[in-house]
């Protein structure tokens, strides 16, 4: 690599490149760099193969130059130089003269009549992105005016109440992608079949020792009733499995062992079980829980919960 143009090429690649594949394997939460770490090692492979591609050429331009006469080296190094100095001729030319600058020689078309102790002004123009900025800020104030103070479009409140909407739509779109970072304080109750479904055989695997399939308990606190030592409802449900129960006589915690869309659907299923009648159930234990904000359930209605979970 002989010349800065190859340093920049390689940059430009190497930007892009990362670009290019951030955005094409991007997901709701993650970048691609994030949701396949052996990305990396691809990316490093391309932006390497790029770099020895560069190496190669300058090596093979330099093999190339040396095998030319000392005069046709003069002239490609005089070719080089004239084209380097005319590289982005038309927008030098084209700034300047927008700039309306002037060679030292031409400065007395533009010096200002003041003169202060020997010190004289040049009336240079100013900047032209200085010019078109102001002008776009003019175009922008209009418009801004007579959309906002003249026709009355929409008022900061307005806008804001309108943002919170379309941000709970987002959140709320986002949360069904996103089940792994449920906690307890955003964790809701699931009832779609399949979540159901993936909850019963989580409960089944890990629950029935100490609780009775049917929810009806053993060594662990009878499911079906509305009495619950830790509360009742799917934030403390969530949070006892999560946590785990009392102090030496509870469940263990298992946040360890399962993921938190795990738990949350543990915990809806367990929520079926409320109101149904098990085959041996264990005294009531703990108190009467009430949710002053969920709407009141049936046994009727928790078992039509619990048929579509074991269908």
């Amino acid at each position: 690599m002989r010349n800065k143009a190859s340093y920049y090429r390689i940059i430009g690649f190497a930007l892009l490149g990362f670009l290019a594949l951030s955005y094409l394997g991007k997901t709701e939460t993650q970048n691609a760099f994030e949701a396949i770490p052996w990305l990396w090692a691809f990316y490093a492979a391309i932006v390497l193969f790029h770099i020895v591609a560069e190496v190669c050429v300058a090596a093979l331009q330099g093999v190339l130059f040396q095998t030319l006469s000392l005069e046709k080296q003069e002239t490609y190094l005089q070719n080089e130089a004239l084209r380097n100095e005319n590289r982005f001729k038309w927008l030098k030319e084209k700034y300047e003269q927008a700039l309306g600058s002037k060679e030292m020689e031409e400065e007395h078309e533009i010096i200002l009549d003041h003169n202060y102790d020997g010190i004289q002004e040049l009336d240079n123009k100013l900047p032209p992105w200085w010019v078109y900025g102001f002008y776009a800020t003019i175009i922008f104030a209009v418009v801004y005016m007579v959309r906002f103070h003249v026709l009355n479009d929409y008022t900061q409140d307005e806008e804001y109440e309108v943002a919170v909407a379309q941000a709970k739509i987002e959140l709320d779109a986002w949360r069904k992608t996103a089940k792994d970072l449920v906690d307890v304080n955003s964790v809701i109750v699931l009832t779609d079949a399949a979540d159901l479904k993936a909850g019963m055989a989580l409960y089944t695997s890990n629950c029935i020792a100490c609780h009775a399939a049917d929810g009806g308990g053993g060594i662990g606190p009878n499911l079906t009733d509305e009495h619950w030592i830790l509360g009742g409802g799917i934030k403390n449900v969530f949070n006892t499995i999560s946590e785990g129960g009392r102090d030496g006589k509870g469940m263990i915690p298992w946040k360890k062992d399962l993921k938190p869309a795990e738990m949350a659907q543990v915990a809806s299923y367990v929520l079926t079980f409320q109101g149904t009648i098990p085959a041996d159930g264990k005294e009531q234990e703990g108190d009467i829980w009430l949710n002053p904000d969920a709407p009141a359930t049936t046994a009727t209605d928790n078992t039509a919960v619990k048929k579509i979970a074991t269908n």
